[in-house]
């Protein structure tokens, strides 16, 4: 296969991840890979291997259509422009839709979330779900990667609990399966490279799901530090964060993530990443056994 993978937002962690896959994993040349990024100098390593480094900016769409001129598969990696209420994330995608259409790009692929059509309490769902439908009304082929929570995103929850010894949740029963990025990032590689001509969405997780509640006990298995795990309302979370140095933009943020889980729409388990990328999802145990000295402090 000769097609050109273009990956945008590439000096990101996802980014880097799923072109690390691309040259090390998937043996693919790196002739055929484009690095696009906002700071082509932070790839300065992968053009010494032979990638070319495009710069691409979502809020200048003259340079998505340099950049994604003679690419043939290009994965959108959606941005981290978190404008609630202003839209600009979404019209940043829409711009780069509208690029890969006019560049004659011949199947997209975007990392979006899993269940984000209108009624999701995640107040960035928008966004994601607005972005799908650009790319279905695009004409082009498509594949849609529904990312779920990543298992490095409790890195935000845990140091504090871990420490304090109270973890402060409205989740209540609601259940996720977090998964490694990396084992996304796997799995995005394979679907990038894979010719596949279909369009498909693909939900990727990590290979069970847990309560808070049960999180919180595997932790302590792990650590020896004991959490007690307290359930408060929405309301109550929001003004404990604000309270505790979140900004208060985004404490609404964090806690739309708790009113989705407690709702249950995070819930589900899938064997997407095995599937694309064949190789076993890592266990949430397997990654806070690997990161406890991060964890404790």
């Amino acid at each position: 296969m000769t097609e050109t993978l273009l990956v945008t937002g590439a000096s990101g962690q996802l980014g880097r991840g799923v072109i690390h896959h691309l040259l090390d994993t998937l043996k693919v040349a790196p002739q055929r890979i484009i690095a696009a990024t906002r700071n082509p100098a932070n790839l300065a390593d992968l053009a010494a291997r032979g990638v070319a480094i495009r710069a691409a900016d979502f809020d200048d769409a003259a340079s998505l259509a340099s950049a994604f001129k003679g690419a043939d598969r290009v994965l959108i990696i959606s941005t981290s422009e978190l404008d609630v209420h202003g839209g600009k994330r979404l019209k940043q995608h829409e711009t780069a839709v509208a690029a890969a259409r006019k560049a004659g790009v011949s199947h997209l692929l975007y990392t979006s979330m899993p269940n984000p059509e209108p009624g999701s309490p995640i107040l960035f769902a928008g966004d994601h779900y607005g972005t799908e439908q650009a790319i279905k009304a695009s004409g082009i082929s498509y594949t849609i990667f529904r990312n779920g929570w990543y298992q490095e995103n409790l890195f935000m929850a845990l140091p504090h609990a871990i420490a304090s010894g109270h973890w402060y949740t409205s989740a209540a029963d609601g259940r996720i399966a977090h998964g490694a990025r990396d084992d996304m990032a796997a799995a995005i590689a394979a679907g990038l490279a894979s010719g596949a001509t279909a369009s498909t969405t693909y939900t990727l997780t990590g290979p069970q799901a847990y309560t808070v509640a049960e999180i919180a006990a595997l932790v302590t298995e792990v650590t020896g530090k004991p959490i007690e795990v307290v359930q408060l309302p929405d309301e109550a979370l929001t003004e404990g964060l604000k309270a505790a140095g979140v900004p208060e933009g985004f404490a609404p943020i964090v806690v739309s993530f708790d009113t989705n889980t407690r709702s249950g729409r995070i819930a589900m388990v899938t064997d997407a990443v095995e599937t694309l990328s064949g190789r076993k999802p890592q266990p949430l145990k397997q990654f806070l056994e690997a990161n406890k000295a991060a964890l404790v402090g």
